[in-house]
């Protein structure tokens, strides 16, 4: 499945915008919020684990954390860390700040983490890899979290452009 790198790209841009930290922020993290210590209720996490990648048969449902799972969004599924956690996810070169959306996998692999086909295809992921991932931060579990951004034009035009 491929995603528009486009709407990957404006998906960030998102999560930025989500958390409104200061541009130096931003650039220090990635894109997506500050870092800050991970808090003592936060699990820790193993530094590389199993990811697989979920999307078509979710789209139009809701996320255990609340957000509308479309093929834009950007985030990832996991068991045991709580939503809005920003987790540092690195493949193949490619590294990505994104939230924790959902909970899962639960797939019978023992995976470690399900990515959205948002994150997986900014990762160049396609099928079911090892990932290293780092908890970041944390950021406003907000429904809109990791949802693709509307660009300006679409907002002056009434939230949608046709094209």
């Amino acid at each position: 499945m491929r995603v528009n790198f486009t709407t990957a790209t404006a998906t960030l841009a998102l999560l930025a915008a989500a958390a409104l930290p200061t541009a130096d922020a931003l650039a220090s993290a990635g894109g997506a919020s500050a870092p800050s210590s991970a808090t003592a209720a936060t699990p820790t996490v193993h530094a590389t684990g199993i990811a697989t990648w979920f999307g078509p048969g979710f789209y139009g449902k809701k996320t255990a954390c609340g957000q509308m799972l479309t093929p834009g969004v950007v985030g990832v599924a996991n068991r045991r860390l709580p939503c809005g956690t920003l987790v540092k996810v690195t493949y193949n070169g490619h590294a990505l700040t994104i939230p924790v959306l959902d909970r899962g996998p639960y797939s019978h692999i023992g995976a470690d983490w399900d990515l959205t086909a948002g994150a997986a295809s900014a990762l160049g992921i396609t099928e079911t890899v090892r990932v290293h991932a780092q908890v970041v931060g944390r950021t406003a579990n907000v429904p809109t979290l990791g949802a693709p951004a509307i660009s300006p034009a679409a907002v002056l035009a009434g939230g949608s452009l046709a094209g």
